[in-house]
């Protein structure tokens, strides 16, 4: 509508889910201003937030232009040089929509035909409320889009902490908390492919001191984008921590034309006053319905072949693994790296990627044999690629050098083998041969029920043979949009495929891709107990069903250490379940043991992926062991698992309170994973009260290094 116009909506926008609501002043004329985030309002109440002075009347989405001093979420540069914006609402809509509602508020510029949309999207059930932001200009020539963050929000200053995950290769996911002081605190990634090995474009913010699991109140905050990124908090000595989150901009000034829509990914917000476990359940409850793709389905319980063989895939081996996964109650194999290569054959990692046809020297009989193998042993079919990626020594290469990312009149830089290089995602015809890699697979082989995505090497040569020059900075962006069109153009077609991202480990581990998967490969480390703390950081913002956890070989190939199976299998039952070894190496006891485990897992399977998860006792909390547990929507069956990871003469260890049952229901406790030669533990079909459970707790009985225990708890109907 035009300003000249009177208003027809409220000045005051109150935005509410089931227990959260946010407030902006939306005045005709005026800036977007940022009001309120916390616990749910009613209408009533709007001017009672400004009146309690809770109201922060700070700038919704503050742009470098009218004020030039303090830190902005957007900086763009007109055709005539000018450098500024002065943005005011001209129009709100809103929309009820199946989960919630979607508020449009279009911002114009009071000189320039340049417009920006900031939309907000509440999820009712689930607590969420997610913020983006549009652009596109009416200029003659085109405007650069300087920085352009997805989202903004004040948050109050006090003694606020923020936690957020940080690591590297083999060490992803490990958690740091910290007070929020003076200065500048970012969290960014600029690998240019994957963008969750060092750090993780999420964070949480407990307002009332020092994180606590089941109290206080927490804002969380998810941005949706599987680039580079930069989360920024500038506490500055004003009354407000300023949080700016979106796509990191550095390389990455942004031509843009006349007409041209620009949108940044979305940043997903969760408030809860239960602590950072009530923040991850939200988070859960959001994936589940729909951030992860197939998040409502059990996943199946699969081996994997690479620590098994390596490179080293041969007929004989894939056949002999099925045959013995088959046996220990497997319902999925894949075959790893080293399956293709036909002038170029995948002896090491240093030829045939972008070569996606069978080495028949290694399979003679074809992929088709394995499926037909997979079948007669009950089991489902899957395979590894990185469509992403080529060899300099390839077929694909010979063919079509131009499609590597490479600059111009310089020497390539390669990854992986000394001979890896990314393919330029931002060329359609690169985007038509990735989508081609999986359509041919599926079309060729359609019993093919999973496909392990890869992605081993960084952005490393920032040039593009297809861009122009004066859009070489779009790389680092476009290269994710052309990823997300082909993931698109996939799903479209093959909805019901099971898809892991695999990023080098936990690179690809991120909501900007995870629609589109159906689980992450936590980390190429394996090891069970270096994997508690990984897991228990990944847990803040992502289920359990959407966690790829392994059991593997001892000494871990990784770490040289040497756990139990029974631990090793404790620890990996909580996600989606896995093996990543040579069944043939293991003993006959340890095949009994892993057939018993498998099997119990299957009677947990549906609480632990799609229930409601409860940290308890926090690795990073030094009190040598670890506990979480899984409750049923229902409250009627819940899983409890508990470790210890460090051992000494006389240890205290302490009583553990339990968390998410029903005070008033009685549960019967079944112990799970015994080993052959033991006998379970004290507390096996004892029943007690969900009030004395959590109330009182129970005793651990983890007596030796690397125990660990695993029980059933399931409501009593009869039980006086």
């Amino acid at each position: 509508m035009a300003l000249t116009q009177a208003a027809t909506w409220e000045r005051e926008l109150l935005i509410s889910t089931r227990n959260t609501s946010l407030m902006l002043t939306a005045g005709e004329g005026e800036p977007l201003k940022f009001a309120y985030y916390g616990d749910r309002i009613e209408a009533c109440e709007r001017n009672r937030v400004h009146d309690a002075w809770i109201g922060l009347n700070k700038d919704a989405y503050p742009v470098f232009g009218t004020t030039c001093n303090f830190a902005h979420a957007m900086q763009v540069t007109h055709a005539d040089g000018n450098m500024t914006l002065d943005l005011a609402v001209s129009d709100v809509s809103r929309e009820s929509t199946e989960r919630g509602e979607h508020v449009s508020i279009l911002l114009k510029d009071r000189k320039y035909p340049f417009e920006l949309t900031a939309h907000y999207n509440a999820l009712y059930d689930e607590d969420i409320i997610e913020s983006w932001i549009e652009v596109v200009h009416r200029e003659k020539k085109p405007v650069v889009l300087y920085r352009f963050d997805s989202s903004y929000m004040p948050i109050r200053r006090g003694d606020v902490w923020v936690s957020h995950l940080h690591g590297a290769w083999t060490a992803e996911t490990m958690l740091t908390s910290e007070p929020l002081n003076n200065g500048l605190l970012e969290i960014r990634n600029t690998d240019g492919a994957r963008n969750a090995h060092y750090a993780h474009p999420e964070l949480m913010f407990s307002l009332d001191g020092c994180p606590s699991e089941n109290s206080g109140r927490v804002i969380g905050a998810v941005l949706c984008w599987s680039g580079n990124y930069s989360l920024r908090v500038d506490s500055d000595n004003s009354q407000v921590h300023h949080f700016f989150a979106g796509m990191c901009s550095e390389a990455s000034y942004y031509k843009l034309a006349q007409g041209e829509s620009f949108v940044t990914p979305k940043v997903a917000y969760t408030y809860s006053d239960r602590g950072l476990g009530g923040a991850s359940r939200n988070f859960h409850r959001w994936a589940r319905n729909g951030m992860v793709h197939g998040g409502d389905k059990q996943r199946d319980i699969l081996l994997n072949s690479w620590e098994g063989v390596y490179l080293d895939v041969n007929e004989a081996d894939m056949v002999q693994m099925m045959e013995d996964f088959a046996q220990m109650g497997g319902e999925l194999f894949v075959m790893d790296d080293g399956w293709f290569g036909d002038k170029y054959p995948r002896k090491k990692d240093n030829t045939s990627l972008g070569d996606w046809v069978v080495d028949n020297n290694k399979l003679p009989q074809g992929i088709n044999y394995l499926i037909e193998k997979a079948h007669e042993n009950g089991i489902k079919f899957g395979i590894w690629i990185e469509p992403e990626a080529t060899n300099c020594v390839s077929e694909l290469m010979e063919k079509h050098p131009d499609w590597a990312l490479q600059v111009d009149g310089r020497k390539v830089r390669y990854g992986r083998g000394g001979t890896q290089m990314l393919l330029d995602m931002t060329n359609p015809d690169v985007q038509d041969f990735v989508f081609g890699v999986v359509d041919d697979l599926l079309t060729q082989y359609p019993d093919i029920a999973y496909i392990k995505w890869d992605a081993n090497v960084e952005l490393f040569n920032y040039g593009s043979t297809y861009l122009p020059q004066d859009k070489q900075s779009h790389i680092y962006i476009d290269y994710h949009r052309g990823l997300e069109k082909v993931l698109q153009r996939i799903r479209a077609k093959y909805p019901d495929v099971v898809l892991q991202a695999c990023g080098g480990g936990g690179g690809r581990a991120g909501y900007g891709v995870m629609p589109y998967y159906d689980e992450f490969w936590v980390s190429d480390n394996t090891d069970a107990v270096q994997r508690i703390y990984m897991q228990w950081g990944a847990s803040y913002f992502y289920p359990s069903i959407a966690m790829a956890q392994h059991v593997s070989a001892s000494p871990n190939h990784q770490t040289g250490r040497s756990v139990p199976l029974k631990f090793r299998f404790d620890v990996a039952m909580t996600g989606r379940l896995g093996m990543e070894l040579q069944p043939k190496d293991m003993t006959a006891e340890e095949l009994e043991f892993s057939k018993r485990a498998i099997a119990d897992y299957k009677l947990i399977r549906p609480i632990v992926q799609l229930g409601e998860q409860y940290r308890l006792v926090s690795p990073y909390d030094k009190k040598g062991v670890a506990s979480l547990m899984y409750v049923s929507s229902d409250t009627s069956q819940a899983v409890f698992f508990a470790y210890k990871m460090e051992h000494f003469t006389n240890m205290n260890v302490q009583r553990v309170r339990m968390d998410g049952l029903d005070a008033d229901k009685t549960y019967k406790i079944t112990e799970l994973n015994v080993p052959l030669d033991k006998q379970p533990c004290h507390l096996n079909g004892k029943v007690f009260t969900g009030r004395m459970l959590m109330n009182t707790g129970i005793e651990l009985a983890l007596n030796s290094e690397y125990a660990s225990r695993v029980f059933l708890l399931e409501a009593q109907q009869d039980y006086k």
